[in-house]
C-alpha cells in the first residue's frame, strides 16, 4: 500500500499503451451490397464484440449500385451460425466515406485504389443466384478473411 497518497485507480500498468482515441474504419464493399459485404460486415461485427473493440473498430458496408434488399440465400446462411441480416438494406457507398476509411475490402468486383488507404481485393464468388450449398463454403471463406483481418489489426491489443 502506498503511502503518498497516490491514487492507484487512474495508473495504467507499465505494458499497456494507450489506445487511440480515433477509431478504424473497416469498410466492405461489392457491387450490390447484397451478399459478400453484408456477410463480412456481419461478421466484423461479432469480432468487434467479443474481442471488446466497440468503441475503437467503426464498420461500414455499402456497394455502388445497391440492390433493393440483402440476398434472401445469404439471410439464410447466415442465420446458420447465428448471425440475423434479414432486416438489413443495401445502402450506396460514396467515394469520401471510402477515402476516409482505414482499410477497404472490396468482394472480388473491383480495382479500386485509394490514396493512404489499405484496400485488398478478397476474390470472392458472388452469393446471389446460388443454392445454399455454395454459398456455404463463401461465407465461410469470408469469416474467416475477417477473423485474420482482426488478427492482423488488433491482437497486439
Amino acid at each position: 500500500m502506498p503511502t503518498d497518497n497516490t491514487d492507484l485507480t487512474d495508473a495504467a500498468p507499465e505494458h499497456d499503451e494507450p489506445r487511440s482515441t480515433t477509431p478504424t474504419t473497416l469498410t466492405f464493399m461489392c457491387v450490390r451490397n447484397a451478399g459478400r459485404s453484408q456477410m463480412a460486415t456481419a461478421f466484423a461485427e461479432r469480432e468487434r464484440a467479443a474481442r471488446g473493440l466497440e468503441d475503437e473498430v467503426e464498420i461500414i458496408t455499402g456497394g455502388t449500385a445497391p440492390a433493393d434488399a440483402v440476398h434472401e440465400v445469404v439471410v439464410e446462411a447466415l442465420a446458420e451460425v447465428g448471425l440475423d441480416v434479414a432486416e438489413r438494406t443495401p445502402k450506396q457507398i460514396s467515394e469520401m466515406t471510402l477515402e476516409a476509411s482505414d482499410f477497404v475490402a472490396t468482394m472480388g468486383c473491383s480495382t479500386l485504389e485509394l490514396d493512404d488507404v489499405d484496400t485488398e481485393d478478397w476474390p470472392l464468388e458472388d452469393p446471389g443466384e446460388r443454392p445454399i450449398e455454395e454459398v456455404r463454403p463463401i461465407r465461410d471463406e469470408i469469416e474467416r478473411r475477417v477473423t485474420a483481418l482482426f488478427d492482423a489489426r488488433f491482437d497486439e491489443r
